[in-house]
């Protein structure tokens, strides 16, 4: 049997964690960025092929060229949040399986499918690793607030240009207002979502 995450665990990352469109003015140290992504890039992907690329967004600069990319609803959170994610997809993401899949030839897989399957299987991938990366952070002890409301286009050529990432969502980071919390939206059961066969 695996090894269990007690009540606590749970809380922390699952039954506690919430949306956070509020910040508290408390800066993230760099350190605590790097503990979160050696967590979140421990889970599984297709034959390993780790997609995610993460730009962090911290100083003033970077924070004065994201705002222009943002629909006008995220952008005050954003600008307050200490840290905002930009979470990117490595769509040439094959040229790394010598590396993460020694296994096998494992680039032979893809390299010459076509860009838009590329990038679908890099979306796929790249969204199960954004999902750990935020359960990541919520266990270092970071709020998140992932959004998509933003121009996609214009944050690839501001944040990825002349490379092979494209954008997948933003996730402002740091430690959320609970006083600005709204009461937990409902989900729906496993009656209603789940079967057993």
């Amino acid at each position: 049997m695996g090894k269990v995450l007690n009540d606590e665990g749970r809380d922390v990352v699952f039954r506690d964690g919430r949306t956070h469109n509020a910040w508290l003015d408390k800066p993230v140290d760099d350190a605590l960025l790097r503990e979160l992504y050696d967590l979140a890039k421990l889970g599984a992907t297709s034959a390993n092929m780790c997609p995610m690329r993460v730009v962090f967004v911290k100083s003033k600069a970077a924070k004065e060229k994201l705002k222009p990319l943002l629909d006008a609803g995220n952008v005050d959170k954003s600008m307050a949040a200490p840290v905002t994610a930009i979470v990117g997809m490595d769509i040439r993401f094959y040229e790394q399986l010598p590396k993460l899949y020694p296994f096998t030839d494992a680039k032979a897989w893809f390299k010459d499918l076509p860009e838009n399957v590329l990038e679908y299987i890099a979306l796929r991938n790249s969204s199960l690793q954004g999902a750990y990366f935020m359960l990541a952070a919520r266990a270092v002890g970071l709020d998140c607030g992932p959004m998509s409301g933003f121009d996609n286009a214009k944050v690839d050529a501001a944040f990825f240009a002349g490379t092979t990432v494209k954008s997948n969502f933003v996730c402002n980071l740091g430690y959320g207002d609970a006083s600005k919390l709204h009461p937990r939206a409902p989900r729906l059961t496993f009656e209603e979502a789940c079967r057993v066969e």
